[in-house]
């Protein structure tokens, strides 16, 4: 399965710019109702991933809680401390699972590191389910067609 199937784009998708302060990272996620968001280098390449907690973890050590001082701090500052991996265009299934079990969502690059979009960890989970599903349909159907031979 590519990942493209499951891809939701970065044009639908809330992302940060490296040039951004802290105070506009802090208004995007409020936005966008994410706990997570992308962030991204002005070559749009991925770089990482800012939390709300990180963002509060920095505003609590730095800053003392002011927001009006975000305003001159750069997201590039905001110490991030999970390591949310982003995959190849070309990755695996296999890949993808493996990453999304540790992350509520996977971005995904191209060739040239460009972020290009995210996999969320629902719709693998959907994704699997649905194939559970279909997978346990069939087992019935094999089953009861054997059932009903063996009754002949």
């Amino acid at each position: 399965m590519n990942v493209l199937f499951f891809l939701t784009p970065k044009s639908e998708v809330a992302h940060l710019h490296e040039e951004w302060t802290l105070r506009q990272a802090i208004e995007k996620l409020e936005r966008s109702g994410y706990s997570a968001i992308p962030l991204i280098d002005r070559q749009g390449r991925y770089i990482g991933t800012v939390t709300e907690g990180d963002i509060l973890w920095t505003l609590k050590k730095r800053y003392n809680m002011n927001l009006k001082d975000a305003e001159n701090v750069s997201i590039l500052t905001v110490d991030r401390r999970m390591d949310v991996r982003p995959v190849s265009i070309d990755a695996t299934m296999e890949d993808l699972v493996q990453t999304a079990m540790n992350q509520n969502f996977v971005p995904v690059t191209d060739d040239k590191k460009i972020f290009i979009g995210i996999v969320t960890r629902k719709d693998i989970i959907r994704f699997c389910y649905d194939a559970y599903v279909k997978n346990q349909k069939e087992e019935m159907c094999y089953e009861t067609g054997r059932i009903a031979e063996s009754h002949d």
